[in-house]
């Protein structure tokens, strides 16, 4: 993959400035002009506008995508790390008036408004759905570390009746984050993506690599320290290993005054790089109380207030030093960077939420298809301690036929060679490629954990020290250095890939505690690229192994994350997480708005990582929060559980638990061929596997209000239960043609009801919507085991449907090539008739004929189809 696209290198060279510019960037115009002072230039790629303020360049990038660019006249662009796939500059017009000056493509329209200086933007049809708001336009000058730099700010008119989500995962529980305050830095737990998806249609991508802040408040009061409480032992994990820290707990007091009764956004932030609670009372009132070993050090919140002065308490740690910022809630959506080159932002004109997706990643580059085993189960824990461990294990899972693909060995295997040192300690792990071997004769495979710091006393460390490869006093390498990537690649393809690994888990590539503010890196002062290590960490591994393993899917789970990742064959997680309901509800969030942000592949650690200690192998009430986790991970993009100092395998949980496991480790694996079509329509067409509900019904005011349900693919919309003790749950069946069908039962569930639900622990709550076709295939032990048995084809009638199966060889980039295969179902609800299409495409080990066994829920019998490739249709009775 080119990293840089011809066309951005050529924009380098585009200087058709007119006119004498200023270049003092004080804030933009006003609120009104007299009369217009700037001058319109049209480029090959657009159209630049010079302001007596800055040179504004409007760029179509496709007919449904617009890049605007505020920065002086004599800015210096850099190509572009995010807008990387060389796509064609569309056609497009310019009409210049009076007043206005207007760019138009096939599927969108911006107007610069010559009185204020604010650019709207329309769809085709007119339909206005963004505008700037006139005279928020900013570009200041700053400074970080004695170089020149700006600080850029737009403000966008949002509507009342607006839902807005994106902006990355982060752990403050809200997932419509319309006005809501978000600071957006790389921290453990939290991803930031300056990416915002509207209910309306459009999606912004803010073009900044520095920190974003989203929505800011910029009242502001320290808090006084008050009181110290109680001291509190914890064991956490570390860049140094497992570490025993003391907590002492802390008070802190103020007040704050506001203008008039109403609706306020609060930002706290404890003051340090990481906070461990957050809990925060405003006359009395606990408005958030949420405490994990490790938590981002901003946490937001939106509450009503009345005119007035209000005493605010902060518990925390002692050596917190809490800022709480606040404002009133306003209509409007604010993106601020105080490290910038130019107010610089991607506006996508959808017109649909699903459209928004699939430019961006028409222009960032698409996600690759995962193998096929990585969308089997993956356990985790921390930690196995030898091969022979990691073997028994295996061995058990198959003895009890537990379906599984992929075991997990995390960290600190490399034992007395130091951290990271890409060695394994052969006192436990003898003869790792050996152990790798006999994985793959069980049919499984093994993911190793390997980090971007490496203990520069280590073997492998002093090469990088000798070479200054380093980070500035950090063990981080820079790898925004090619040389130190290269040979950072070198030693990871000769020390791992070397011995048969099959993925890589890239840990703590924030880097962790936003480890880069206050240092020089290759790229410059790690503000300005404060947000872009994990992108480089991934492209490093990706395109290394891309080279030197050429046969083999690249498949990296990561703790962080960036604009553009996902095409890098990269899969997140949302860190080192507690264990309460309270966090499995914020982990539903977090992806959700992850998923929102453009990139597809996220997991969770079932279960949650910081668990209750030896308690949780026989309590009933962990045990159920465990089971309803386990539910929800099944029907994530990535299925997983892992535990800090913890056996997680299911057996150690009781009969019970196991058998909980066991019927939802099934499901997933009947679920095979639906997820791995699924994967490829991510693949293929820019679509997403874990939906918020906005990106499929973005006009049902209700379906919008839902912070736990979610689409999985097409079909299903799944409602997690997220509280103990639950026999029954309240589910929202959006508006759809013909309805839903519970999954379990068959039963019909009406369009836009609210409705209970069976859910005793054995069912998580489960709808499929109507005009659904559903593939399942039968149990298998892991996900590549064949078998000549009937795939199952379920129709759910009610609408006309259509789905796509996809086949290819599972392990291999042939699929790039042509190695692969569909086959189109489609519904005719009408005509009760199912048309199965001719088989497109073929590869090697393809079944070149099978039996489909079709059933059409509500009906009575089954039909069997015998398919050799040709087109087959046949009515069904309803």
């Amino acid at each position: 993959m080119t990293f840089f696209s011809k066309r951005h290198l050529a924009d380098l060279f585009v200087l058709a400035f007119v006119g004498t510019l200023s270049t003092t960037p004080s804030s933009f115009a006003a609120e009104r002009r007299s009369s217009p002072v700037d001058t319109v230039t049209r480029t090959s790629w657009g159209i630049q506008i010079a302001t007596a303020e800055c040179v504004l360049s409007l760029r179509p990038l496709t007919s449904s995508a617009m890049r605007i660019r505020c920065a002086t006249a004599d800015s210096h662009e850099d190509p572009s790390l995010v807008l990387t796939e060389n796509v064609p500059t569309p056609p497009f017009r310019l009409l210049e008036s009076r007043t206005t000056v207007t760019l138009t493509t096939e599927k969108m329209r911006a107007v610069y408004d010559r009185r204020t200086g604010a650019l709207q933007f329309s769809d085709a049809a007119g339909r206005q759905f963004l505008s700037e708001i006139p005279g928020t336009r900013r570009l200041a000058s700053s400074s970080i570390q004695g170089e020149p730099t700006f600080t850029a700010e737009q403000s966008f008119v949002s509507p009342k009746d607006e839902h807005l989500y994106g902006s990355g995962q982060f752990q403050d529980g809200y997932l419509d984050i319309r006005d809501l305050p978000r600071r957006l830095t790389q921290v453990n737990t939290q991803i930031a993506i300056p990416f915002l998806l509207s209910s309306k249609g459009y999606g912004i991508l803010w073009h900044n690599y520095g920190l974003t802040d989203l929505n800011p408040a910029d009242a502001r009061i320290m808090l006084t320290p008050s009181t110290s409480g109680k001291v509190t032992t914890v064991d956490v994990t570390t860049t140094e290993g497992t570490k025993r820290q003391k907590m002492q707990e802390g008070e802190f007091l103020g007040k704050i005054t506001v203008p008039r009764t109403g609706r306020y956004a609060l930002m706290l932030d404890v003051g340090q790089a990481m906070a461990k609670r957050y809990h925060v009372e405003i006359d009395g009132h606990v408005e958030v109380d949420f405490a994990n070993q490790w938590l981002p050090p901003t946490t937001s919140l939106l509450t009503n207030l009345s005119e007035g002065t209000h005493s605010i308490r902060v518990i925390g740690e002692q050596a917190d030093k809490p800022v709480l910022s606040w404002r009133e809630s306003e209509d409007r959506t604010v993106l601020r960077s105080p490290v910038a080159e130019a107010v610089d932002y991607v506006v996508f004109a959808g017109p649909t939420p699903n459209d928004v997706i699939a430019t961006y990643r028409q222009l960032t580059g698409p996600a690759p298809l995962m193998p096929l085993w990585a969308y089997g189960y993956i356990h985790c824990r921390e930690r196995f301690h030898s091969s022979q461990e990691i073997l028994d294990t295996a061995a058990e899972f198959r003895r009890r036929n537990l379906p599984v693909d992929v075991l997990v060995q995390d960290w600190q295997y490399w034992g007395k060679y130091g951290w990271n040192a890409m060695k394994w300690d052969e006192r436990y792990y003898p003869d790792p490629a050996d152990m790798v071997s006999k994985l793959h004769a069980m049919n499984i495979k093994l993911m190793v954990s390997v980090w971007s710091k490496i203990d520069p006393d280590t073997e492998v460390g002093k090469e990088f020290a000798e070479k200054k490869y380093y980070v500035p006093n950090t063990q981080w390498v820079d790898l925004f250095n090619p040389a130190a990537a290269q040979l950072y690649w070198k030693k990871f393809s000769q020390r791992m890939l070397s011995l048969g690994i099959d993925a890589w888990w890239q840990d703590a590539t924030e880097p962790e505690n936003d480890d880069l503010v206050g240092r020089q890196t290759f790229a410059g002062p790690g503000e300005k690229v404060r947000l872009l290590f994990p992108l480089y960490v991934n492209k490093t591994v990706y395109e290394g192994q891309r080279k030197d393993a050429p046969e083999k899917r690249v498949f990296i789970l990561t703790r962080s994350a960036f604009l553009g990742q996902q095409r890098y064959a990269s899969a997140t997680w949302s860190g080192d997480i507690g264990n309460s309901w309270d966090t499995l509800r914020r982990q539903i969030t977090a992806g959700l708005d992850y998923s929102a942000s453009g990139l597809p592949y996220w997991t969770t650690d079932a279960g949650g990582f910081f668990r209750p200690g030896e308690s949780q192998y026989t309590d009933p009430a962990y045990h159920e929060r465990l089971l309803r986790w386990f539910q929800f991970a099944t029907f994530s993009p990535l299925q997983r559980v892992h535990g800090y100092q913890t056996d997680t395998e299911p057996w150690r949980f009781g009969d019970k638990t196991e058998n909980g496991v066991r019927r939802f480790l099934d499901l997933r694996y009947q679920l095979m061929p639906y997820i791995y079509s699924e994967a490829a329509a991510v693949t293929f067409h820019g679509d997403t596997m874990m939906r918020p509900l906005v990106m499929d019904f973005s006009t049902d005011e209700e379906a919008l209000n839902q912070k736990y349900e979610y689409m999985f693919g097409s079909s299903f919309l799944v409602a997690p239960v997220v509280q103990a003790d639950v026999q029954r749950w309240q589910v929202y069946a959006p508006k759809t043609q013909g309805g839903w069908y519970d999954f379990w039962t068959g039963a019909r569930v009406q369009s836009g009801t609210t409705t209970m639900i069976d859910a005793p622990i054995e069912r998580l709550p489960l709808l499929v919507r109507a005009g659904s076709i559903v593939p399942l295939g039968h149990v298998s032990q892991y996900a590549a085991q064949t078998s000549n048995e009937v795939l199952e084809i379920r129709i759910y009638p009610g609408a006309d449907g259509n789905f796509q199966l996809y086949e290819d060889e599972g392990t291999n980039y042939n699929y790039e090539h042509g190695a692969k295969s569909t086959i189109d179902f489609h519904w005719n609800d009408r005509a009760s008739e199912l048309s199965i299409g001719s088989r497109t495409g073929s590869f090697p080990g393809m079944l070149s004929s099978r039996t489909f066994k079709v059933l059409v829920i509500g009906s009575t019998a089954p039909r069997q189809v015998s398919y050799d490739g040709r087109k087959v249709s046949l009515t069904l009775g309803k």
